[in-house]
C-alpha cells in the first residue's frame, strides 16, 4: 500500500505556530516545537489511550481541557500547556494517585526510576491532600522471572497494550470498575497460570514498578561471597550495548570493556562472554539446518534460542515443536560447558562452580529453571540477572563506571566471532548462521559476509541464498510475537516455503529485551543495534566456525558438530506447557 499523505494543520501552542499533519494529537505536534508535556499513560510505541489525564492542556473556547495524548490537532487551534488551571489539575491528577500508591519509594528497585515519581517532583508535589483506603492486592512471585505488584498499579494500561499490540497474547486485562479495578491476568491468575511467555516487555514499559524483573542479585552477592566457590560469569552480546544507559551514556554507547572491569572488581573468578556460546550455536544450529535439508528433516527449521519465543510455542502451537532446532540457546550451552569442558579443563570440581549469567531477557531466568537442563550433572545456569539488575549491583558495590579502564574477556570462553555477537539483533542468528552454513555446505569462502537483507527493524523480512549445486536457500526472520505467530500460521497452513526462520520475541531482538534499561524506543532500538554490527565489524574473525577456541573445543574435547558428546550437552527436547491460554 502506498503511503497517504496527510494534509498540514497550523495551530498555535504556547504563542508558537506550528505545521503538522493533521493525524497529529496535540502532545506530538508540541514535541515538533519542544515543549514538554507531562504524560504518563502514553508510550510512543502503544496506541492511544488518554486514560489518565497527566498531559491535559487547555485550548481556547474549549469549556474543559483535553488530554493532548489522544485530541488531535485542527487548523486555527490554539493551545495552552502551562496556564494555573493546567498546572493544578495535573497536581491534583497525581495527588489523587498518590493517594492510592504505597508509600516505599526508598525502598522501591524504581527509586529515581519511577515515572510517577518523576512526574510528582516535576509538577511539585510536597503533600498529598487526599486521604482514604488504599488497594490491597497481593503481589504474584510464583515465577522466577517476572513480579507484578497491583497495588503500584496505576491503571495506566502499558502493559495490557504492550502484551495485546506487540505480542498478540493478551495476558493482562482490566477488570472491575472505580476503586476496585485492578489490571491483571484474566480470573486473577498468576503469570505462571496463563500463556505468559515472560518476554518482560511489560517491565519495559511500566511507568512505576507494579511490574519488575525478579530481583536475584542477593543469590550473586552470596555467592561471590562464598570462598567455596568458584564464580564465573557470561555477559549476553546486547548487554554491552546498554548497560552504558544506566550510568549516563548515550544510547548504544559500547562498554565492553568497562563491563569486564566491573565484574572483575565485583569478585568473579573468570569473566566469559556469552558469545562464545554464540559461536557454538552457530556450530549446532548450522549443521543440524544443513542436515535437515540433506535428509529430508522437518523444515522450515526454527531458531531456539529465543525463551519467549519457545514458551509461545509449548504453549499456544505445540504441533509446531518438531520444527524448533534442538540446539540449546547460547546461555544454555555456555552453562553445560563451563561444568564440563571448562571445569576438566581447569581441575575444578564441578559442584563447586556457581555459574551466573548477565541477560537482556526475563525470560531467561525462566530458561535457566527448566528441568532438562541439567546435563552437566549440575544445574547448567545457577542464576540469571538482566542489564539492570547487574547496573544496581554495580552502583551497589561504589565502582565509578565510567572511570574504569577497558579489560578484555577472561580465555577461553571469553574469545568469540562478530557472528557471535550479532546474536542480539533481531536477524543476527540467521546471518550468523548463513555465513558459517554456506562455508560448510559449499567448501568455498564467503567473501561478503554482510547478509543486510535480514537485518533492520521491519517485523518480517524474507531473503535467498545461492548455496550452489540447486540449493537456494529461503530465509525469514521476525520480532516480536505478533509477528511470530504469522509465520507459524503460514506454517499450519503449509504456506510456509523457507528452509530457516528465526524468531526472536522482543521488538528488535535482544536489544530491546525485557530486561534492558528503559525507556526504549525506535531510536534507542537502533542505536543499539548499530553498536552490533559495528562491533562485528572490528572482530578479527566474523564467522563462528573460525573462532580458535570453537576450533580447539571441537578438536579436543567436543568432537564433531551433531556429535555424540553435542548431541548430549548441546541439544535438548521441548515438550507442550499446560497452560491457560
Amino acid at each position: 500500500m502506498s503511503d497517504i499523505t496527510v494534509p498540514a494543520v497550523n495551530l498555535t501552542i504556547d504563542g508558537q505556530k506550528v505545521s503538522v499533519p493533521g493525524n497529529f494529537t496535540i502532545l506530538e505536534a508540541a514535541r515538533e516545537i519542544g515543549v514538554h508535556i507531562p504524560h504518563l499513560c502514553y508510550h510512543p510505541d502503544l496506541s492511544r489511550e488518554g486514560n489518565c489525564r497527566v498531559c491535559v492542556v487547555e485550548l481556547k473556547g474549549a469549556r474543559s481541557l483535553v488530554a493532548s495524548c489522544v485530541y488531535l490537532v485542527a487548523d486555527g487551534m490554539e493551545v495552552h500547556t502551562n496556564t494555573p488551571w493546567v498546572r493544578e489539575t495535573r497536581k491534583t491528577v497525581i495527588e489523587l494517585m498518590l493517594a492510592n500508591h504505597p508509600e516505599d519509594c526508598l525502598f522501591c528497585v524504581k527509586n529515581q526510576r519511577c515515572e510517577l515519581q518523576a512526574l510528582a517532583a516535576e509538577v511539585g508535589v510536597r503533600q498529598i491532600r487526599f486521604r482514604g483506603e488504599k488497594r490491597k492486592a497481593e503481589k504474584d512471585t510464583d515465577n522466577p522471572a517476572i513480579v507484578r505488584d497491583p497495588e503500584k498499579c496505576i491503571l495506566c494500561t502499558r502493559c495490557v497494550r504492550v502484551c495485546s499490540e506487540r505480542q498478540g497474547l493478551d495476558v493482562y486485562t482490566s477488570t472491575n470498575r472505580g476503586f476496585d479495578s485492578i489490571v491483571g491476568p484474566a480470573f486473577g491468575l498468576g503469570l505462571d497460570k496463563v500463556a505468559c511467555s515472560f518476554c518482560g516487555q511489560c517491565t519495559s514499559v511500566c511507568p512505576t514498578a507494579a511490574l519488575t524483573e525478579k530481583d536475584d542479585t542477593h543469590e550473586v552477592w552470596d555467592a561471590l561471597a562464598d570462598p567455596e566457590k568458584y564464580v564465573v560469569v557470561q555477559t549476553a552480546p546486547s548487554v554491552r550495548v546498554a548497560l552504558g544507559e544506566e550510568f549516563g551514556m548515550k544510547s548504544g554507547g559500547i562498554v565492553t570493556g568497562r563491563m569486564v572491569a566491573a565484574l572483575r572488581r565485583m569478585g568473579f573468578d573468570k569473566v566469559f562472554d556469552t558469545d562464545f556460546a554464540a559461536d557454538m550455536t552457530i556450530m549446532e544450529e548450522g549443521h543440524e539446518l544443513l542436515h535437515r535439508i540433506r535428509t529430508g528433516g522437518v523444515l522450515p527449521m526454527m531458531t531456539s534460542c529465543s525463551p519467549g519465543w519457545v514458551n509461545f510455542v509449548e504453549t499456544l502451537y505445540p504441533e509446531i515443536l518438531p520444527h524448533l532446532s534442538s540446539a540449546k540457546s547460547p546461555q544454555q550451552m555456555f552453562g553445560v560447558t563451563v561444568k564440563t569442558y571448562f571445569a576438566e579443563r581447569e581441575k575444578i570440581d564441578p559442584a563447586k562452580i556457581v555459574s551466573v549469567s548477565i541477560m537482556p531477557c526475563t525470560a531467561k531466568k525462566w530458561e535457566a529453571r527448566r528441568p532438562q537442563f541439567d546435563d552437566s550433572g549440575y544445574r547448567d545456569v545457577d542464576i540469571v540477572i538482566t542489564t539492570r539488575e547487574l547496573a544496581r549491583m554495580i552502583k551497589q558495590a561504589s565502582i565509578d563506571f565510567a572511570a574504569l579502564p577497558e579489560e578484555d574477556y577472561d580465555a577461553p570462553m571469553g574469545i568469540s566471532t562478530g557472528g557471535g555477537q550479532i546474536f542480539g539483533a533481531t536477524g543476527g542468528v540467521m546471518e550468523a548462521a548463513l555465513r558459517t552454513a554456506y562455508e560448510v555446505h559449499t567448501g568455498r569462502k564467503l567473501d561478503n559476509v554482510d547478509f543486510c537483507e535480514v537485518r533492520g527493524l521491519q517485523g518480517i523480512k524474507e531473503s535467498q541464498v545461492d548455496f550452489g549445486n540447486g540449493l537456494i536457500l529461503r530465509v525469514a526472520v521476525a520480532h516480536t510475537l505478533r509477528n511470530a505467530r504469522k509465520l507459524v500460521e503460514k506454517i499450519r497452513a503449509g504456506d510456509a516455503d523457507y528452509h530457516f526462520i528465526e524468531i526472536m520475541a522482543c521488538p528488535g531482538g535482544c536489544i530491546a529485551g525485557g530486561g534492558q534499561p528503559y525507556p526504549i524506543d525506535n531510536d534507542v532500538r537502533a542505536a543499539r543495534m548499530k553498536s552490533m554490527y559495528d562491533i562485528d565489524v572490528q572482530k578479527t574473525y566474523r564467522k563462528s566456525h573460525e573462532n580458535p577456541a570453537i576450533i580447539e573445543l571441537y578438536d579436543t574435547w567436543m568432537g564433531k558438530p551433531l556429535g555424540e558428546r553435542a548431541h548430549h550437552l548441546l541439544h535438548t527436547r521441548f515438550a507442550p506447557q499446560e497452560r491457560l491460554k
